[in-house]
């Protein structure tokens, strides 16, 4: 067996296993209530293997949203490079939905830019759930672990891109790396496409990236090729101004499987030491 596929399968075989339940190893959850609302959204969050060891070390933040399915795929994804040291360690949080909601309800509140009319459920709160987490999970993760407040990345697929989109326009500072996925550009008429960045006061990194069978041609109500690009498009003009833009299609992708794809790539580009 060569050296570097011995290596691998070590880092992922040294972990002890019993009859209970899997669970994935350094990580926790925590509920935060946001005070207006009395809503409570739980928070996934995994340290870094080196963490307990370097114990004056800070980390960068991964920030996920639609925790219950982004935080084994990026956990998963990113713990052979994380821990061989192809990428950089990084505490990852996910945010989920709030409890007791039902269905989709939490993240189509919370997602959208504006309320649309047509829509049966609650839509148009994004400002207020980017309200909740700048004032409320940006403040618990840094006074509690020790952070690099300055490194916060946003991920998001979805309707969770459409809410990226949304806070890179209207309050960029809160993050200085974006990793967008097959954003919802469509919602409300493409209304996204309407808004303004604001001036950047330091650099932004922006990954975006959508599959490239996200057609009605494959089956897909909305054509996310043409949101993306036009958002790829716009994002552009601010290039010379302190945005660093990266766009994929990723061949072969459909909108249920181009996300991981989309997650490991961003992070490779915006962590990787290569």
């Amino acid at each position: 067996m060569k050296p570097q596929i011995f290596c691998f399968f070590a880092l992922f075989c040294s972990l002890t296993y019993s009859n209970t339940a899997f669970e994935i190893p350094r990580s926790t959850i925590v509920e935060l209530t946001e005070p207006s609302t009395k809503r409570i959204y739980p928070l996934f969050i995994k340290l870094p293997r080196s963490y307990g060891e370097n114990t004056t070390q800070k980390y960068p933040v991964i920030y996920l949203t639609d925790a219950w399915y982004s935080f084994q795929i990026v956990s998963g994804a990113s713990r052979f490079p994380m821990n061989s040291g192809a990428m950089e360690e990084a505490i990852i949080v996910g945010i989920s939905y709030s409890k007791g909601s039902e269905g989709s309800s939490s993240r189509i509140r919370d997602y959208t830019p504006v309320k649309a009319d047509s829509w049966k459920l609650e839509t148009g709160n994004a400002g207020g759930h980017s309200k909740f987490i700048r004032d409320i999970v940006f403040p618990y993760i840094e006074s509690s672990y020790r952070t690099e407040p300055l490194r916060r990345t946003f991920v998001g697929n979805s309707l969770g891109g459409l809410l990226g989109t949304y806070i890179l326009f209207n309050q960029t500072e809160m993050f200085n790396s974006y990793i967008i996925g097959s954003p919802s550009v469509w919602f409300n008429e493409n209304y996204i496409l309407s808004e303004s960045l604001e001036s950047l006061k330091r650099p932004v990194k922006v990954y975006l990236s959508v599959g490239g069978l996200e057609t009605p041609e494959y089956g897909q109500r909305e054509d996310m090729v043409s949101g993306a690009s036009a958002l790829a498009d716009k994002l552009k003009k601010y290039e010379g101004f302190g945005l660093n833009l990266k766009f994929s299609i990723i061949n072969g992708a459909s909108h249920s499987t181009a996300f991981p794809t989309t997650a490991i790539q961003g992070l490779d580009w915006i962590f990787g030491k290569s």
